[in-house]
């Protein structure tokens, strides 16, 4: 895009996400629940004790979205005949849904799933959800995104199937609608190899548009969030999992509750890092009792008895800095020992004849 923006930041709830604040850190539930309405809630607890910002499921109303045509990105289930019925099985009723939001509040997290049919916003907004997650798949959707912009909701948009030119689209319709918005780095391989990540563009997406930049991770590692992390992006979305070994086509593409928790720590300890920047003198002077431990001072080689005139063979340096300067070397050489002195012990300014 040729036209310059402002930086934005964007506002979630009061919730600031953008430079000079913590990474927003999402949960992606998605499908790992298996339509189990206890492991959804579960994996509610489990973020919200691993310290997420955020859990993300996704919305499937398979009526609305699919058809019995639709192919499996992966076929992992003999007890799905079609993708369509996969989606079926997905599926929540509204209340249960509503129940999900209800415990997120409840455990101090954002309640986001991503919309896959105009139902599905409905759906969602009647809930309430304080922000607008767009699957890569949707972010060309026209129909979805009229819904999303219409209700003047804040937009996290995945880019992982996009063109920049379709990226620039997406940013004018956020643009025209005067929507706060910020968009993820996004791959859509699951898993997608380390080579494919695509660090390089979030600080490339952060200078085109002038927005918060984040990563939506597919990967199973957590090398890709950490690097993101560290090279300043806003937001991180990352797949969760009890367990590699646990059933869904998800798994793969996701982290254990174990690894989860190393982003959030992560998350922690970088804001704390970029939030205090140290000036190099002052650091120093704050270093002077440090220093002295350090430091070395001059020391004979071997005992030394009083009326030794010193020679530059008979002086070493040895810690701590506490006698007389390393530096002062050539001052001290040609004088007399006043007093015996142990190879053991730091030469003093008081055992040399002036």
């Amino acid at each position: 895009m040729s036209e310059l923006h402002t930086l934005t930041l964007l506002d979630i709830q009061n919730r600031i996400i953008g430079p000079n604040h913590p990474s927003f850190i999402i949960a992606e539930i998605a499908q790992t629940h298996d339509g189990s309405l206890g492991l959804a809630h579960s994996y509610i607890d489990a973020a919200a004790d691993l310290g997420a910002d955020a859990v993300k499921f996704q919305t499937h109303i398979a009526d609305a979205e699919s058809t019995l045509d639709e192919p499996f990105r992966i076929k992992f289930s003999s007890q799905d005949a079609t993708r369509y019925d996969y989606w079926k099985r997905m599926e929540f009723t509204s209340e249960q849904w509503q129940g999900l939001a209800d415990h997120c509040s409840k455990k101090g997290l954002f309640f986001l799933s991503s919309p896959f049919s105009i139902q599905a916003v409905e759906l969602l907004e009647k809930i309430g959800v304080p922000a607008w997650k767009i699957g890569s798949g949707e972010a060309v959707s026209g129909d979805i995104l009229d819904a999303v912009l219409g209700t003047g909701k804040p937009v996290l948009a995945s880019t992982g199937m996009s063109t920049f030119l379709e990226i620039d689209a997406l940013v004018g319709s956020f643009r025209k609608k005067e929507t706060s918005f910020a968009l993820f780095q996004c791959t859509s391989k699951y898993p997608v190899d380390l080579s494919e990540i695509g660090l390089n563009l979030i600080q490339e997406m952060k200078k085109r548009y002038a927005c918060p930049v984040g990563l939506s991770d597919h990967s199973g590692s957590i090398y890709p969030a950490l690097a993101a992390m560290a090279q300043g992006a806003d937001i991180i979305e990352a797949h969760i999992v009890f367990d590699k070994r646990m059933f869904g086509p998800d798994t793969p593409a996701s982290l254990t509750v174990d690894e989860f928790k190393l982003l959030t720590q992560a998350r922690d300890a970088f804001h704390k890092m970029n939030s205090n920047p140290v000036n190099k003198d002052k650091m120093a002077d704050c270093m002077q009792e440090m220093r002295g431990m350090f430091g070395k001072s001059l020391a004979p080689i071997k005992d030394l008895s009083a009326g030794t005139m010193l020679t530059h063979d008979l002086l070493t340096a040895k810690k701590p800095a506490a006698g007389i300067p390393a530096d002062q070397k050539d001052t001290i050489v040609g004088k007399k020992l006043k007093n015996d002195v142990s190879k053991k012990r730091l030469l003093r300014w008081e055992d040399i004849y002036e």
